[in-house]
């Protein structure tokens, strides 16, 4: 059915075309019969010492308010990531701010962590029980004079409704963010983290979520510092402010975050290189173009031990959970394993 009314969706604006989606969710109007996999013995998994129906997950920033993430359960999805959010409610950047290339089956976006802030949010998933696993993506925002103080204002926030929390310090869209790449200032995050942790008492585990346009000499130093300081696992990557030159479509130079298959090898790649430094220690999620079962097995071959997709969806509707199931499930199945988890990080299958 997608596949029949896409071109008429296409035609509205991306972002309020993402709206009307979580409209529809949040009535209860897209199907929830699409989940021809659910209990599957290939897809189960274990990941922050929960079983969890599938590895494939939904990226923060489709659900960025928390208010459809069990509507997406039914429709398939093994966990879900929400937000970023920041402690005080923000607009985010003008509009418009969300672009699709449809060339290139791709998205840039320069949204700016847009959401109702960590009370609203707070209060809302604390008044609905959760159908799965959920995490919280975390932010500062972005006029914050103090962003390392407002990562521990989201960790207390929502340590004790989230099943994780996501350190966001890869957005391409708030100014210097991505600093928080370097030695000094990942050391004192993580640090300051780990420490309001032990403070509160809690053992949420903690991701922290990387960017794709990272230097060679980083990989070793963030693996490194991730280790020392127990994170729990590492989201690679967020979207790229680079890649431009390979895209066809006309709106390529627009300013932003740049998501979907134009950057699937290059996160592939980073995947692979950190699987070989952390050697099983962190658990990877890996996102950047999935939206086939062909696309997620290549992330786990690649060494991703969860996978989480957006753009995939607005490509290949909200059966896209179901979809990847159907596929993946062949290749697995030709392989002759009894579980997806056999397949990490075996580079020979490629």
């Amino acid at each position: 059915m997608f596949s029949k009314i896409r071109s008429l969706i296409f035609k509205i604006d991306p972002e309020k075309a993402h709206t009307l989606a979580i409209k529809s969710l949040k009535l209860n109007l897209v199907s929830n019969i699409f989940d021809d996999h659910k209990n599957d013995p290939l897809f189960k998994t274990k990941i922050f010492n929960k079983e969890i129906d599938n590895p494939i997950g939904m990226a923060a920033g489709f659900d960025k308010n928390a208010e459809v993430y069990n509507a997406l359960f039914r429709l398939g999805f093994g966990f879900v990531e929400v937000g970023t959010i920041t402690p005080l409610k923000q607009y985010g950047n003008p509009k418009p701010r969300v672009f699709r290339l449809v060339e290139d089956e791709a998205l840039i976006n320069r949204l700016g962590f847009n959401n109702h802030g960590a009370k609203i949010i707070y209060d809302r998933i604390k008044s609905k029980d959760k159908l799965g696993l959920v995490g919280v993506n975390i932010g500062p925002n972005k006029d914050s004079n103090d962003r390392l103080n407002d990562y521990l204002i989201g960790l207390k926030t929502f340590h004790e409704v989230a099943d994780y929390v996501t350190v966001n310090i890869s957005s391409p869209n708030t100014e210097n963010l991505r600093t928080f790449h370097e030695e000094n200032k990942l050391q004192e995050l993580l640090k300051s983290i780990l420490k309001e942790k032990n403070d509160l008492n809690s053992d949420i585990p903690v991701a922290v979520k990387i960017s794709p346009d990272i230097d060679e000499s980083q990989i070793n130093l963030i693996s490194e510092i991730l280790l020392e300081n127990k994170i729990d696992a590492i989201i690679i990557s967020n979207t790229s402010e680079a890649s431009r030159d390979i895209l066809i479509d006309i709106q390529r130079h627009q300013k932003g975050g740049l998501s979907g298959k134009p950057i699937e090898t290059k996160s592939n790649i980073l995947i692979n290189k950190f699987y070989k430094l952390l050697k099983g220690k962190i658990k990877i999620i890996g996102v950047g173009g999935v939206d086939s079962g062909q696309a997620a097995y290549d992330k786990f071959i690649a060494g991703a031990d969860l996978i989480q997709l957006y753009t995939g969806m607005v490509f290949k509707g909200p059966n896209v959970a179901g979809i990847i199931k159907k596929d993946l499930k062949d290749l697995l199945l030709r392989d002759g394993v009894k579980n997806f988890t056999e397949i990490i990080g075996n580079k020979t299958l490629s």
